[in-house]
């Protein structure tokens, strides 16, 4: 694999993103991975690199960039309470989407420079709170985005005018929506009205519920972790990709 740490330009200031590549066959499709609320770690790079390795140049940003550098957790991250989990969620809370597009748009141009990467489509997804940037980017660069997909995206029905089920009539991508049967931030009332929407948009793409699992399943250091369904989270994402970018 061919792996760099790069500092890209926003309007809002220098974000750091991990890219990898194939060493061979390029050029390649680009393809954004956005991080789960723990933030950047080697977890999500060994994820990127997974992708990489059947032909994409996988883009993960730190999308906590604006707090600054010291925006990476321990592991006690996930431990509500804790140090690093309170330090995570001051970031976390402020997060919102109108940001993240302008990133993505960034990250977008960025790719269109590089000499490896192919014009054209672009993939995007992103687990628990980035499920819903997935989807709103595919309806705000609908010429850019062909395939978005969403795991276990948080909050995904609400009355916020960013509501994440608001973009389905807005977005030409194929989209691939994934659900675990236990989430707490996704109950079972609102991934139904989720799914009823979604049906009812004429949106591309499917809602699939993972029977049995929790919120974070494709996480191997999770304690959720689900290998077969969290396989199954490859091969969704990977065929979308295939049938959706060049």
């Amino acid at each position: 694999m061919i792996e760099s740490t790069l500092d890209i330009a926003t309007r809002d200031g220098a974000m750091e993103t991990f890219i990898c590549r194939p060493e061979r066959g390029g050029p390649y499709s680009p393809v954004l991975l956005l991080m789960d609320a723990p933030g950047i770690r080697e977890e999500l790079h060994d994820m990127a690199r997974r992708l990489a390795t059947v032909g994409y140049c996988v883009m993960l940003p730190n999308l906590y960039y604006r707090a600054g550098r010291d925006t990476k957790y321990g592991a006690d991250v996930l431990t509500h309470g804790s140090a690093e989990h309170q330090r995570m969620r001051a970031v976390r809370t402020r997060m919102t989407i109108p940001p993240v597009m302008d990133d993505v748009a960034a990250l977008i141009a960025f790719a269109d420079g590089l000499q490896d990467i192919k014009a054209g489509p672009v993939g995007v997804h992103g687990y628990c709170m980035s499920g819903p940037y997935a989807l709103a980017a595919a309806a705000r660069f609908p010429d850019r985005i062909a395939a978005a997909a969403s795991f276990y995206g948080t909050w995904l029905v609400s009355d916020a005018v960013e509501s994440p089920h608001l973009t389905f009539g807005k977005a030409r991508a194929e989209l691939y929506i994934s659900c675990a049967e236990h989430d707490d931030l996704a109950p079972p009332e609102m991934v139904k009205e989720l799914k009823r929407l979604f049906d009812g948009s004429g949106a591309a793409g499917e809602l699939e519920v993972h029977p049995g699992v929790h919120h974070g399943f494709a996480f191997p250091q999770r304690w959720c972790y689900d290998k077969p369904a969290a396989e199954r989270h490859w091969e969704r994402l990977i065929a979308l990709y295939r049938r959706r970018l060049c």
